[in-house]
Formats: C-alpha cells, sequence, structure tokens
C-alpha cells in the first residue's frame, strides 16, 4: 500500500459529525497524482513510488525531464516526491491515483508543508515576547531586551531569540484524523489545520504515531 500522496490545499471549513458536534476541517485536493517512477529493492535498494502533482506544459520542463515523464507515457508535473510502498508490484508506471484510493474514513494522517512567509519581524510577533510597559515615556514597549553580558563573557551566547526572518518553514501537523472522503472529486477532509497557505503543495502520509482505525 502506498503510504503517502500529495495535495493541494483548498481552505478550511466545517461539517456536522453524526452526533451533532461541530468539526473544524481542512480541505485538501489530491485527485490529479501520477506514478512516475517505481523504485526497486533490487535496483534502488528500496521500494518507493515517485509521485508527480500538477501538469504542466512541455515548453517549460527541460529535456531530461520531458524524457523522464515520457518513460512513463504522462504529461510532466510540477511537483515530485518519493513515497515509500511495501507492494509496488500493485502499481503501474503511468497509473493515476488518489488520496480518497489510499485513505479512509477514520485513518489518522501526518500533514507537511512550507509555512505562510511572515518575512523579518521582532521578537513579539516571532517569539510570543511579552514587551515592556506600555505606559508613557517607558521607551520600552516591543523591544527585545538585555541579551548579554558587559565584561564577562562579554559576548552574547548563541541561541538567544532575536528578530529575523518567520515563517516559510517545513512544518508537519501530525495525527490529523480523516472525517471524509469524496471520491468523486478526489478531496479529502482532516479534521484540524495543516501547515502553508490556500493553494500550497502538502504531502499526506499515514501517521507514525498513530494507528488508523478501520
Amino acid at each position: 500500500m502506498l503510504e503517502g500522496i500529495l495535495g493541494k490545499k483548498i481552505g478550511m471549513t466545517h461539517i456536522f459529525s453524526s452526533d451533532g458536534a461541530d468539526v473544524p476541517v481542512t480541505v485538501i485536493k489530491t485527485g490529479t497524482c501520477y506514478i512516475v517512477q517505481k523504485k526497486t529493492l533490487d535496483k534502488e535498494g528500496y521500494n518507493a513510488l515517485q509521485i508527480g502533482f500538477c501538469e504542466k506544459k512541455d515548453e517549460k520542463v527541460n529535456k531530461p525531464l520531458v524524457g523522464h515523464f515520457k518513460k512513463a507515457n504522462i504529461q510532466p508535473c510540477y511537483h515530485l516526491r518519493e513515497f515509500r510502498c511495501a507492494d509496488i508490484d500493485a502499481y503501474n508506471q503511468g497509473q493515476k491515483v488518489s488520496g480518497s484510493d489510499i485513505f479512509k474514513v477514520g485513518d489518522f494522517v501526518d500533514v507537511s508543508g512550507r509555512t505562510k512567509g511572515r518575512g523579518f519581524t521582532g521578537v513579539v510577533k516571532r517569539w510570543s515576547f511579552s514587551g515592556g510597559a506600555k505606559s508613557h515615556g517607558s521607551m520600552f514597549n516591543r523591544a527585545p531586551g538585555s541579551i548579554g553580558s558587559s565584561s564577562d563573557p562579554s559576548k552574547t551566547y548563541k541561541g538567544h531569540k532575536h528578530p529575523g526572518h518567520y515563517g516559510n518553514e517545513r512544518m508537519t501537523a501530525e495525527n490529523l484524523q480523516v472525517v471524509a472522503v469524496r471520491l468523486e472529486e478526489g478531496i479529502i477532509l482532516v479534521k484540524g489545520a495543516v501547515p502553508g497557505p490556500v493553494n500550497g503543495i502538502l504531502e499526506v502520509k499515514r501517521s507514525v504515531k498513530k494507528a488508523s482505525k478501520r
């Protein structure tokens, strides 16, 4: 069984469960993935499938990649990822796969993506510092405060929390439950939030810490 798939974050909404509870969910579109290459234990040393997602035109791809996709007889794709697969004989090169074919309602998944980029930010936004007094004349509102000593040790230690680039980092949301699967649309709904903006590319894998409920 394929352990994961690529998808696109459509957005967040909410649905009502059978007992009437309001459940926040993230909508993930996974209906346009293709198996580009099969990695075998004999040749590469491990079993995996290379998945392509989101088609693009031939003129936007260099010649080596065009040949790579032609071997699978599929259109070039913007995104390529590898996912482990114990039984690769069950899949064929060029085959179309969807998240709704892999995950069922009740399964737990780990969703990875890149968080929203927020540029250069201060310590209050980046590290949740409380800041100083807001009273008149305090002169210490959102500053980081003291970060080192003077004569001893005459330096700033590594690892201090400072202002800097915030966001645009790879992050994984673990143990999210699949609450609905729409086969005809290739869409899965997972409970809770996932990293990244709308239309961000996501990797959806089986949870490594929590067993699925079939």
